[in-house]
């Protein structure tokens, strides 16, 4: 299929590459042309702005950062719906706002345009697997057309709705892991303080109740000090505010995800906005007065 991608970041890249490697074309637009290089040397056309990577698209991808970003390359200038032929569809695959996936929904339905929202969780290491959740929303008919596509980039793929549905289920996924990392997190400070081999004792809990992906993929990594990120911190705040937001207008009350929330801010606070989601280790670290890790 003749495919459009704009956003080739730490997760877009990988993504297009296993497209590439299916056998589709590929037209790609990142704010940053050097981001897409790598594509580029594979076979990829470089296109001058998201309208040129969809206008010739049977389907175009994108996944950037921000919902200020996802307005601006689907309904600003030189966007997305403006260049989408009658019958392709528009799958973004950015966490963003149920209430923007709606509007953008809705705005491609007179041009004769399709657009789905489909989110996913499972961070680089997903991305690079093609191991990817993916959670979609839109009319259930498109979906199962492109079903296909998806499948080259994930193994878990639901239709969750309509317009908006899939970003709903992000929501859901984004507030399970808030809790779940500071949970690890803490489980590690607290073994570190006691002396234990933090080595054994992910051994031991990995294979127990506590087993879940944030310890197996995450945990290891700051123990080796690495917090290079597979998710940057902003973008996680940037979820957490959404959910909260979203939260707020249902008249729920979650105080757990209000606690994680303001952790984070204070992580970015300290400058590390751009590091990877379990960097939330550095800021409970701080909190106690653990020193520099040893070794």
């Amino acid at each position: 299929m003749r495919i459009g991608w704009v956003g080739t970041g730490v997760m877009g890249l990988p993504m297009c590459e296993h497209l590439l490697r299916a056998g589709h074309s590929l037209c790609v637009f990142s704010r940053t042309r050097a981001r897409a290089e790598p594509l580029l040397e594979q076979g990829a056309i470089w296109a001058s702005s998201a309208a040129a990577a969809a206008q010739e698209a049977e389907v175009v991808f994108s996944m950037v950062g921000f919902p200020d970003d996802v307005r601006a390359i689907y309904l600003g200038e030189a966007g997305i719906l403006g260049a989408l032929a009658p019958g392709a569809v528009a799958i973004d695959m950015t966490t963003t706002r149920p209430s923007l996936a709606r509007e953008i929904a809705q705005a491609a339905t007179p041009r004769g345009g399709h657009v789905l929202d489909a989110p996913v969780s499972g961070g680089d290491v997903g991305a690079r697997n093609a191991s990817l959740s993916i959670m979609v929303g839109g009319e259930r008919e498109v979906f199962e057309r492109v079903r296909p596509l998806l499948e080259c980039l994930g193994k878990q793929i639901v239709f969750q709705g309509g317009p908006g549905a899939g970003q709903h289920a992000k929501m859901c996924n984004q507030i399970t892991i808030a809790g779940t990392m500071i949970g690890v997190c803490e489980s590690l400070l607290y073994g570190r303080r006691a002396g234990l081999d933090l080595s054994q004792v992910l051994a031991s809990i990995g294979g127990g109740a506590a087993g879940c992906w944030t310890l197996e993929n995450l945990a290891p990594r700051v123990l080796d000090g690495n917090f290079e990120p597979g998710f940057f911190v902003e973008h996680f705040i940037k979820d957490m505010e959404i959910a909260l937001a979203e939260s707020a207008r249902m008249g729920l009350a979650l105080p757990g995800l209000a606690l994680v929330h303001q952790l984070y801010v204070a992580l970015r606070a300290q400058g590390k906005g751009r590091k990877g989601t379990h960097a939330l280790y550095l800021a409970l670290e701080s909190l106690s007065s653990v020193g520099p890790r040893e070794g």
